[in-house]
């Protein structure tokens, strides 16, 4: 709401002794500025005044100067200047106009019953009948102003308006607005004759010989007009019109409804609930049937989709150590491309094939032990892949001393450092495709399990310098399913004879699996500095350097004694033979299961890496005494690892991998990764026209396997900071009063589109991203590479107009990537957008001009040319 901010017309305080007070002849002066009260019949009237306060020879009027203020009953006035007839009962208020700046200063501001504040120039009002007029009037109601024009309250509370004008604009003289000749406003409703609307003082041809608004004060039940609009492809449409329904103070419903002139239509429901310092959410349902092509063609048979989306979000301070929420997007596979983005026409809502949900509760107990429940969901609308956990539950209790006390005096012995943690997970998820869900086979592949985990682990310090860790990890995994696996002989697959396929079987039934591990590990810092005079701004180079050691052992859990693993064997019960080794071929009885199983084979390695971080120190060129020195971050995070398995009968030294990134200045900064192959490798010829390449067990020169290079920089980097502050005092705002559909609807714009913040307070900015990435894996005769570069940016042709574009290059297709350019024009109270897509899939434009606030969200002009083609 906005308030309106009266002019301090006070006058400071006299000296002591000093009379200020204004001569009236034939009244009686009252300096005091105290509040006094005099009898109304049975009621009582408050007045107060900072000026002066007079009266008139029989005490009959009132008159209150400077900074006056009247309250009676429900009736709350201030204003400059305030007359009280008692013989009349009729109190009368006004502003005064300043003779050095030609401006009409404290004007009347009063208040009635519950309703909003109100500004107008003057106003009669009798205390006795409660009647009033007012004149030139200005009030907000919920994002709405009326203004200007004459106002009249009767005694039933009705209040007559003539010449008056509605509008979102909050200038006392507003761009545009619907002018009400004449009208009724009652406690439900406002009801007026003649309506018609006005720009920049101009009437327009657009009116209604009547109209009614709901009152703005309180909401209402009642019917949305649809929008209308064209497609090119559906054809014309009339666009979610319904109903808005307000089932109680917290929750509503509003049901919409869309219709195309070939056949296609749409129906949602869509309910917000708040309840405050609690819980605030929404819930929308969507179906919709749209037809394609000609009728009486295939491509004209309608195509069903549905929707399911659901929000909820609990104050953080409803119930302290406890939290539920929700963020549930269901869809049909193919609801994005055939409702084009929920009707949105946006190419990144188009474009969605990864939806995924979730629910959770969760609990935090004092003594640090915490669980949670979740149901998620996942879905690749492309593959139909969907995934889905119900319910998934976890546990964890936080480390503890079982050698310690809470009481102990002194340094920790070595034995009190030893730590025991605990936790369990456990889980019932089915993976299927999405025309298959509800289908009984799909309901008897359920995979369910829990799982046990317990560390042990003991850090000290030694020789000062060296940290060094052990410990041990013990998993005990209960699973509700096995598998049974069987090898077929004589299977071609891409006209090779395979030696072998094999087919898994799942067998129900209670198993459970256990295994440990032993780890041991050292680390340290080794500092290196070099120190420089004549290098001109360079002064010194800090290379820091973090090498780690650590040792593991884990037993061979296939041996025949644990039972986790089996023989493999043909249809015919032949065994299986590596043809490697040619040893017995084992299988693991929980492959594919929740959890899997226990690994294969002992395993006693040791794994190495080094972390490197190189710092430099130069002159500042912004202290002007030549001794400030700055630093510049010349490598962050520099790793190299592998591992080396003492163990493995084979292929025993692990493929070393780096990973690092370097950033210099706020606005440019880069990453790198990749690995390397020291193994030698081989070619075999398996047919005429195929060979293939194998790895030989046999150490060679180093070979790059994988390398990815990335940069990014921004040409004004408080572009990124603005938006994301935009974004961060949005959350904000919803985690203290919950998230409204609207904004809902914008944060999910924003998320989606990085242009969709439109600030005209940064002028310009750029930025671009480029990444690069290599891959030649040892048994693959030919390399890859991809090229990705993308550039955004928008900048200023006025205060009032941006322009924003987007793009890339694609350097496969050595042509432009998706490219959109959007044009903004800030017109106060309105809004213009121009959305254009001018190539690719999605080529589109869409024009849009309407007022911001949305209440009046019906009142826009909107011209769009879809990416359809007719057929």
């Amino acid at each position: 709401m906005q308030v309106m901010q009266q002019q301090d017309t006070t006058k400071k305080l006299p000296r002591a002794g000093q009379d200020t007070t204004r001569k009236v002849p034939g009244l009686a002066q009252d300096t005091s500025r105290n509040k006094k009260v005099i009898k109304a019949g049975d009621e009582k009237i408050e007045y107060s005044a900072v000026d002066s306060t007079k009266f008139s020879k029989d005490k009959s009027i009132i008159y209150l100067y400077g900074k006056a203020r009247v309250i009676y009953q429900d009736f709350e006035l201030d204003a400059d200047y305030i007359t009280y007839n008692s013989k009349t009962n009729t109190v009368f208020a006004s502003g005064r106009k300043d003779t050095k700046s030609n401006k009409y200063l404290g004007k009347p501001i009063f208040k009635m019953d519950k309703q909003g504040s109100s500004v107008a120039d003057s106003l009669f009002y009798n205390t006795k009948s409660g009647k009033g007029r007012v004149f030139n009037t200005f009030t907000e109601q919920e994002g709405g102003f009326f203004s200007g024009g004459q106002s009249k309250r009767q005694p039933d509370n009705e209040i007559n308006v003539k010449g008056m004008t509605y509008s979102t604009c909050d200038l006392p003289h507003p761009h545009y607005g619907l002018f009400i000749t004449k009208g009724i406003v009652t406690d439900k409703q406002i009801i007026t004759g003649p309506v018609y609307l006005k720009i920049e003082d101009i009437p327009l041809p657009l009116g209604l010989p009547f109209a009614f608004f709901p009152k703005p004060n309180k909401k209402n039940s009642g019917v949305i007009i649809p929008s209308f609009g064209d497609d090119a492809t559906r054809g014309f449409n009339f666009q979610n019109g319904g109903y808005y329904l307000i089932l109680n103070d917290y929750w509503d419903a509003k049901f919409l409804g869309t219709i195309y002139t070939r056949g296609s239509y749409s129906a949602s429901v869509t309910s917000s609930y708040k309840k405050r310092y609690k819980y605030t959410g929404n819930i929308k349902l969507e179906y919709a049937s749209n037809r394609y092509g000609l009728e009486g063609t295939p491509e004209y048979t309608p195509r069903k989709d549905f929707s399911i989306q659901w929000v909820h979000t609990q104050d953080a301070n409803a119930k302290p150590g406890t939290t539920f929420s929700s963020n549930v997007n269901i869809k049909t596979s193919a609801y994005n491309l055939n409702t084009a983005g929920g009707n949105s026409y946006n190419p990144y809502a188009i474009a969605e094939n990864i939806l995924s949900s979730g629910i959770s509760y969760s609990k935090n107990f004092s003594n640090g032990i915490n669980y949670s429940l979740a149901a998620t969901h996942s879905q690749n609308t492309q593959s139909k892949d969907v995934a889905i956990t119900l319910p998934s539950f976890s546990m964890n209790v936080p480390t503890f001393s079982p050698f310690d006390s809470k009481k102990r005096v002194g340094d920790q012995k070595w034995y009190q450092k030893l730590t025991v943690g605990y936790s369990v997970v456990a889980t019932n998820s089915i993976s299927t495709k999405d025309s298959l869900l509800f289908r009984q086979e799909s309901l008897n592949k359920l995979s369910n399990g829990i799982q046990h985990t317990v560390p042990v682990s003991i850090n000290f310090t030694a020789a000062k310098y060296f940290n060094f860790t052990a410990g041990t990890n013990y998993v005990e995994k209960w699973q509700f399913q096995s598998t049974k696996t069987t090898a077929i002989k004589g299977v071609v697959s891409g006209g090779v004879l395979q030696p072998y396929t094999t087919v898994m079987d799942t067998i129900d039934g209670f198993k459970r699996s256990g295994e440990y591990s032993f780890n041991m590990g050292v680390s340290t810092k080794i500092y290196n500095t070099a120190q420089f005079k004549n290098l001109g701004n360079l002064k010194a180079l800090r290379w820091v350097m973090t090498p780690n050691v650590n040792l593991s052992y884990r037993p061979d859990f296939s041996a025949p004694s644990y039972g986790y693993y089996k023989d493999l064997l043909y249809q015919d019960g032949t065994p299986v033979k590596n043809i490697t080794t040619g040893k017995q071929q084992k299988y693991s009885i929980f492959s594919g299961t929740t959890y899997g199983g226990p690994a294969e084979g002992e395993s006693g390695s040791i794994s190495f890496g080094l972390d490197n971080t190189v710092e430099a120190k130069v002159l500042s060129a912004k202290d002007t005494t030549g001794t400030g020195t700055r630093k510049i971050p010349i490598i962050q995070g520099l790793s190299i690892n592998s591992s080396y398995n003492f163990l493995a009968t084979s292929f025993k030294l692990t493929d070393p991998v780096f990973s690092g990134r370097s950033q210099f200045t706020d606005k440019l900064g880069f990453t790198y990764d990749g690995a390397f192959s020291l193994y030698d490798t081989r070619d075999s010829i398996i047919s005429t026209t195929a060979k293939v390449r194998k790895m030989i067990d046999r150490y060679t020169v180093p070979s790059l396997t994988r390398f990815g290079f990335s940069f990014g920089y921004s040409l004004n980097a408080e572009a990124f900071k603005a938006r994301n502050q935009a974004i961060d005092n949005t959350k904000q705002q919803i985690q203290k009063t919950g998230m409204t559909p609207e904004q809902a609807a914008q944060l999910q714009e924003v998320s989606n589109d990085p242009n969709a913040f439109v600030d005209f307070k940064i002028p310009w900015n750029f930025t671009f991203s480029y990444r690069f990435d290599y891959s030649k894996p040892l048994t693959e005769f030919n390399s890859t590479t991809t090229n990705t570069l993308n550039f955004n940016g928008d900048f200023n042709v006025t205060p009032k107009w941006k322009v924003q574009f987007t793009s890339g290059y694609d350097f496969k297709t050595s042509g432009l990537s998706p490219t959109s350019f959007s044009i903004y024009r800030d017109m106060h109270c309105w809004d213009m957008s121009i959305h254009w897509i001018p190539i690719g899939t999605y080529r589109s434009y869409n024009l849009t001009i309407k007022v911001k606030a949305s209440i009046l969200q019906d009142l826009k002009l909107s011209k769009q040319q879809a990416y359809y083609t007719r057929f």
